[in-house]
């Protein structure tokens, strides 16, 4: 998300091991219900039950985590050692969009209790992850992986509270696309997110329509235009639009 200059790199090394083939077992255990399969279909399964358990109203438990991180570090492993070569666009667009929710996580409860992910300097341009074989930095991640299609902006959680809230649930390949466009919606409907005082005729939007204004005004024109394209009641005409200062706490429960 922020581009900062550093002199250093930090690598996280991911241990690289095989995973159990086949579904996942319906346990309520969860060390036995995200024992990860190798295949993407398992990632997306282990993902789904891992979000379901440890989100809850768009926040995240990072505490809980950190007491039992099996799950997460599990998860990141099949996202190291993932074989995208013969998915589709729609598979490669859910892969990238959970690895970098899943990612976040992990930076933040290794790090754990942090009070904001800017306490890691390098968190989003320094620190890199294997995806996919590849090594990359969640910025790399964004911008090489997924941008410029503006809708991703309101799926890829920062891990701050200013970020669109974190669904509790895994993107899926069959429906990553009305998922997309779902929490589009849903952020620009969000009076939190797009705050509106009609008696000043005033709107006050997130600064992530600021540091990517190109990916929204390439087909929309405007800012303007773009969140009205995708929000169920415009803004009206001859209102100004200012940003608001983006919040960096933690998303933490």
């Amino acid at each position: 998300m922020l581009n900062k200059s550093l002199s250093f790199i930090l690598v996280i090394s991911l241990s690289l091991s095989t995973g159990l083939a086949g579904t996942l077992p319906a346990d309520t255990n969860e060390n036995t219900r995200l024992a990860a399969p190798a295949d993407l279909d398992g990632f997306f399964t282990a993902a789904d039950a891992f979000f379901q358990l440890h989100v809850q109203a768009g926040l995240v438990n990072y505490k809980g985590i950190s007491k039992n991180p099996a799950s997460l570090d599990k998860l990141v492993e099949m996202i190291a050692t993932a074989d995208l070569s013969a998915s589709n666009v729609n598979t490669k667009i859910a892969f990238y969009i959970n690895a970098y929710n899943i990612l976040t996580i992990k930076n933040i409860v290794r790090q754990w209790p942090m009070k904001s992910p800017l306490d890691d300097k390098g968190f989003f341009n320094v620190t890199q992850f294997k995806i996919a074989g590849e090594m990359l930095t969640l910025n790399d991640l964004e911008a090489k992986k997924l941008r410029p299609d503006p809708r991703v902006h309101f799926v890829l959680v920062c891990g701050a509270k200013g970020c669109p809230t974190i669904m509790n649930s895994a993107y899926m390949p069959g429906k990553v696309q009305a998922q997309l466009d779902m929490q589009t919606q849903k952020a620009l409907d969000n009076p939190n997110f797009i705050r509106v005082d009609a008696a000043s005729k005033k709107v006050l939007i997130s600064e992530i329509f600021n540091w990517y204004e190109k990916d929204f005004t390439s087909k929309s024109g405007t800012v303007k235009a773009y969140i009205n394209a995708n929000r169920t009641e415009p803004i009206p005409e001859g209102y100004s639009i200012g940003y608001y200062t983006y919040d960096w706490s933690v998303n933490s429960q």
